[in-house]
């Protein structure tokens, strides 16, 4: 934190977009000294690794699903190394049956023109396999209702992730808190699209809410 005398610590500003905006609204929850919170996209990303797209993984394939990723931690710790998981296809590699939001994802992540780097996990690869084990046991947003500060949450219309945004955002309370619904817009328009990201709503919240 800086120490410039004109620096108020009581008034900070958060904005996660994505995964982000799910850990910024936990931040929210822990932290008193954040006066304004805004999400974009946002993932929940502790629901998403334990029961999948739509809470579409039951008990069953949740404890399969942990017996897979410890017996991969200790074969992990014998090689001394880790296994990567497979990541995004090849725009090449797309199909038909391609779901739309892996179509978009790639779109990003894939192009030059937008969020691929040739440093970047999301345009080269995909996470260690095991990481999602520091996730699938706890809910980061078990406390989000404590939070008494004005919060702007910002999805896209045809988002898949839509239902993060909505779900959480009924569990908030109080008056000061605000769901937009972006028009159109999809998951990852909201991380470029100059079109699609409503810049002058997000200055006017954080204007209005850090005097």
């Amino acid at each position: 934190m800086s120490n410039h005398p004109n620096v108020n610590a009581e008034k900070i500003g958060i904005l996660g977009i994505c995964g982000f905006g799910g850990f910024a609204l936990n931040a929210a929850a822990i932290d008193t000294r954040i006066k304004a919170t805004v999400t974009s996209t946002m993932y929940d990303m502790t629901r998403v690794s334990a029961r999948g797209y739509n809470d579409s993984i039951d008990d069953n394939a949740r404890y399969e699903m942990k017996q897979k990723l410890n017996a991969q931690r200790t074969e992990d710790f014998k090689n001394g190394s880790y296994v990567q998981s497979p990541g995004l296809p090849n725009p090449d590699q797309l199909t038909d049956s391609t779901p739309q939001f892996m179509k978009d994802y790639v779109g990003y992540y894939k192009s030059k023109s937008r969020g691929f780097h040739p440093r970047s996990i999301g345009s080269n690869g995909g996470w260690k396999t095991t990481s999602s084990l520091s996730l699938i046991n706890m809910p980061i947003l078990a406390y989000s209702d404590e939070i008494r500060s004005p919060v702007l949450m910002i999805h896209g219309e045809k988002a898949h992730s839509r239902y993060f945004s909505e779900d959480a955002f009924k569990k908030l309370k109080g008056k000061n808190k605000e769901l937009l619904i972006i028009k159109g817009a999809n998951h990852v328009d909201l991380y470029d699209n100059l079109e699609k990201i409503p810049f002058k709503k997000i200055v006017e919240f954080f204007r209005k809410n850090l005097r």
